[in-house]
Protein backbone atom coordinates (compact mmCIF):
# COMPACT_ATOMS: atom_id res chain seq x y z
CA UNK A 1 0.00 0.00 0.00
CA UNK A 2 3.08 2.61 0.81
CA UNK A 3 4.54 1.87 -2.67
CA UNK A 4 0.88 4.34 -3.46
CA UNK A 5 1.57 6.96 -1.19
CA UNK A 6 2.31 10.42 -2.79
CA UNK A 7 5.90 11.97 -1.10
CA UNK A 8 3.52 14.34 1.22
CA UNK A 9 2.01 11.10 2.23
CA UNK A 10 5.05 9.45 2.85
CA UNK A 11 6.04 12.20 4.94
CA UNK A 12 3.14 12.42 6.85
CA UNK A 13 3.62 8.89 7.67
CA UNK A 14 6.79 9.67 8.90
CA UNK A 15 5.56 12.98 10.86
CA UNK A 16 3.34 11.09 12.46
CA UNK A 17 6.17 8.32 13.66
CA UNK A 18 8.31 11.28 15.36
CA UNK A 19 5.12 13.06 16.41
CA UNK A 20 3.96 10.33 18.71
CA UNK A 21 7.56 9.72 19.78
CA UNK A 22 8.04 13.14 21.06
CA UNK A 23 4.63 13.00 22.70
CA UNK A 24 5.73 9.83 24.40
CA UNK A 25 3.38 7.49 23.17
CA UNK A 26 3.69 3.72 22.69
CA UNK A 27 1.65 3.60 18.98
CA UNK A 28 1.19 5.75 16.86
CA UNK A 29 -2.55 6.59 16.76
CA UNK A 30 -5.12 8.54 13.85
CA UNK A 31 -4.52 11.86 16.05
CA UNK A 32 -1.09 11.69 15.43
CA UNK A 33 -1.64 10.89 11.78
CA UNK A 34 -3.80 14.27 11.66
CA UNK A 35 -0.86 15.66 13.29
CA UNK A 36 1.78 14.31 10.71
CA UNK A 37 -0.63 15.53 7.93
CA UNK A 38 -1.38 19.03 9.40
CA UNK A 39 2.52 19.39 9.36
CA UNK A 40 3.42 17.95 5.78
CA UNK A 41 0.29 18.76 3.98
CA UNK A 42 1.13 20.91 0.90
CA UNK A 43 0.53 25.17 1.28
CA UNK A 44 -2.98 24.67 -0.95
CA UNK A 45 -4.52 22.09 1.84
CA UNK A 46 -2.12 23.68 4.74
CA UNK A 47 -4.22 26.70 4.13
CA UNK A 48 -7.63 25.30 3.14
CA UNK A 49 -7.20 23.28 6.74
CA UNK A 50 -6.02 26.48 8.70
CA UNK A 51 -8.88 28.46 6.90
CA UNK A 52 -11.06 25.59 9.59
CA UNK A 53 -8.78 25.73 12.45
CA UNK A 54 -6.76 22.95 12.38
CA UNK A 55 -3.33 23.49 12.44
CA UNK A 56 -0.45 21.39 14.00
CA UNK A 57 0.37 23.93 16.15
CA UNK A 58 -3.02 23.81 18.11
CA UNK A 59 -3.43 19.95 17.45
CA UNK A 60 -0.03 19.52 18.84
CA UNK A 61 -1.01 21.76 22.33
CA UNK A 62 -4.12 19.49 22.50
CA UNK A 63 -2.27 16.28 22.39
CA UNK A 64 0.29 17.30 24.16
CA UNK A 65 -1.97 18.53 27.39
CA UNK A 66 -3.69 14.76 27.01
CA UNK A 67 -0.04 13.07 26.86
CA UNK A 68 0.50 14.17 30.71
CA UNK A 69 0.71 10.96 33.14
CA UNK A 70 -1.64 13.37 35.19
CA UNK A 71 -4.30 15.53 34.11
CA UNK A 72 -4.91 18.69 35.77
CA UNK A 73 -8.49 17.35 37.64
CA UNK A 74 -5.91 15.03 38.78
CA UNK A 75 -3.20 17.21 40.39
CA UNK A 76 -6.00 18.95 41.79
CA UNK A 77 -7.42 15.54 43.57
CA UNK A 78 -4.09 15.03 44.90
CA UNK A 79 -3.80 19.11 45.68
CA UNK A 80 -7.22 18.09 47.75
CA UNK A 81 -5.53 15.76 49.59
CA UNK A 82 -2.55 17.47 50.01
CA UNK A 83 0.03 16.41 47.78
CA UNK A 84 1.45 19.18 45.60
CA UNK A 85 2.71 17.28 42.31
CA UNK A 86 5.36 20.16 41.41
CA UNK A 87 6.49 20.09 44.85
CA UNK A 88 6.95 16.43 44.28
CA UNK A 89 8.73 16.47 40.84
CA UNK A 90 11.29 19.35 42.70
CA UNK A 91 12.29 16.86 45.61
CA UNK A 92 12.65 14.15 43.64
CA UNK A 93 14.53 16.64 40.91
CA UNK A 94 16.82 18.00 43.68
CA UNK A 95 17.68 13.97 45.15
CA UNK A 96 18.33 12.34 41.68
CA UNK A 97 18.95 15.17 39.08
CA UNK A 98 17.09 17.13 36.64
CA UNK A 99 14.96 14.85 34.10
CA UNK A 100 14.86 11.89 36.50
CA UNK A 101 11.06 11.43 35.42
CA UNK A 102 11.37 12.33 32.17
CA UNK A 103 11.87 9.15 29.76
CA UNK A 104 14.65 8.40 27.06
CA UNK A 105 14.58 8.02 23.18
CA UNK A 106 12.57 5.13 22.26
CA UNK A 107 9.83 5.59 25.27
CA UNK A 108 12.08 4.05 27.73
CA UNK A 109 12.39 0.45 25.49
CA UNK A 110 15.79 -0.73 24.84
CA UNK A 111 17.05 -3.29 22.08
CA UNK A 112 16.89 -3.85 18.29
CA UNK A 113 13.14 -2.75 18.23
CA UNK A 114 13.64 0.45 20.30
CA UNK A 115 12.85 3.09 17.63
CA UNK A 116 10.34 1.42 16.04
CA UNK A 117 6.75 2.86 16.67
CA UNK A 118 3.77 0.34 15.25
CA UNK A 119 0.59 1.72 13.83
CA UNK A 120 -2.05 0.86 16.82
CA UNK A 121 -5.54 -0.91 15.26
CA UNK A 122 -6.88 2.36 14.56
CA UNK A 123 -4.64 4.25 12.53
CA UNK A 124 -4.15 0.75 10.73
CA UNK A 125 -7.32 1.02 10.09
CA UNK A 126 -7.34 4.60 8.81
CA UNK A 127 -4.43 3.88 6.37
CA UNK A 128 -6.75 1.55 5.05
CA UNK A 129 -9.78 3.66 4.40
CA UNK A 130 -7.55 5.71 3.07
CA UNK A 131 -6.62 3.21 0.48
CA UNK A 132 -10.44 2.99 -0.56
CA UNK A 133 -11.12 6.77 -0.25
CA UNK A 134 -8.07 6.53 -3.23
CA UNK A 135 -9.74 3.93 -4.85
CA UNK A 136 -13.54 5.05 -4.86
CA UNK A 137 -11.78 8.08 -6.80
CA UNK A 138 -10.11 6.57 -8.84
CA UNK A 139 -6.84 7.91 -7.68
CA UNK A 140 -3.64 6.58 -8.42
CA UNK A 141 -2.03 7.44 -5.65
CA UNK A 142 -2.83 8.08 -1.68
CA UNK A 143 -2.33 11.43 -0.95
CA UNK A 144 -2.80 13.59 2.70
CA UNK A 145 -6.33 14.04 1.40
CA UNK A 146 -6.74 10.46 1.66
CA UNK A 147 -5.08 10.32 4.54
CA UNK A 148 -7.78 12.96 5.91
CA UNK A 149 -10.85 11.41 4.94
CA UNK A 150 -9.77 7.98 6.04
CA UNK A 151 -8.74 9.42 9.70
CA UNK A 152 -12.54 10.59 9.00
CA UNK A 153 -14.22 7.56 8.52
CA UNK A 154 -12.14 5.34 11.06
CA UNK A 155 -14.51 7.09 13.59
CA UNK A 156 -11.47 7.37 15.90
CA UNK A 157 -13.07 9.04 19.33
CA UNK A 158 -9.69 11.16 19.53
CA UNK A 159 -8.58 12.12 16.07
CA UNK A 160 -12.62 12.83 15.40
CA UNK A 161 -12.91 15.03 18.29
CA UNK A 162 -9.61 16.79 17.53
CA UNK A 163 -11.34 17.99 14.52
CA UNK A 164 -14.81 19.01 15.58
CA UNK A 165 -13.23 20.95 18.06
CA UNK A 166 -12.68 23.11 14.85
CA UNK A 167 -15.05 22.05 12.06
CA UNK A 168 -17.33 19.48 11.32
CA UNK A 169 -16.59 16.20 10.08
CA UNK A 170 -19.14 16.60 6.95
CA UNK A 171 -18.30 20.47 6.43
CA UNK A 172 -14.24 19.08 6.50
CA UNK A 173 -15.36 16.03 3.92
CA UNK A 174 -17.12 18.40 1.53
CA UNK A 175 -13.66 20.82 1.48
CA UNK A 176 -11.67 18.20 0.88
CA UNK A 177 -13.98 17.04 -2.28
CA UNK A 178 -14.02 20.34 -3.12
CA UNK A 179 -9.91 20.44 -3.16
CA UNK A 180 -9.64 17.11 -4.89
CA UNK A 181 -11.70 19.13 -7.54
CA UNK A 182 -9.49 21.96 -7.89
CA UNK A 183 -5.90 19.37 -7.43
CA UNK A 184 -7.31 17.19 -10.80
Amino acid sequence: MFERFTAGARAAVVTAQEEARELDARRITPAHLLLGVLGTADVTLRDLLADLGLTAGTVRSELARDAGMLGDEDAAALGAIGIDLDSVRARLEESFGEGVLDRGPGGGRRGPFARHMPFDPAAKKSLQLALREALARRDRVIGCEHLLLGILRSDDERACTLVESHVSRKVLRDRLRDYRGRAA
